[in-house]
């Protein structure tokens, strides 16, 4: 179980960045397509790209203002794999 304890630990913390990288985008999609739904609930209006559109306008809202902090999570992460690669088995 000592050989695994590393891997298990970078796996977790793999599904960590995992998890912060996603969810803005996903967080603000879930409230958009929720917001939307409620308004074509109420108003009868059951049109596909109604509830495509906003999504799609928020997603790319999302990545632009959070992309860069997104990307340096993820390149941190990679920085450290790098490195715990280069210092050998422990």
């Amino acid at each position: 179980m000592n050989e695994a304890y590393p891997l298990l630990a970078l796996a977790e913390k793999m599904l960590w960045v995992t998890a912060l990288a996603a969810a803005p985008v996903l967080l603000a999609t879930l409230a958009a397509g929720l917001v939307i739904g409620v308004i074509q609930a109420a108003t009868s209006v059951n049109e596909q790209t109604l509830t495509f559109v906003p999504k799609l306008a928020i997603t790319a809202l999302v990545l632009v203002l959070f992309g860069a902090s997104i990307m340096g999570l993820i390149g941190d992460f990679t920085v450290e794999i790098f490195a715990a690669i280069a210092s050998g088995p422990r």
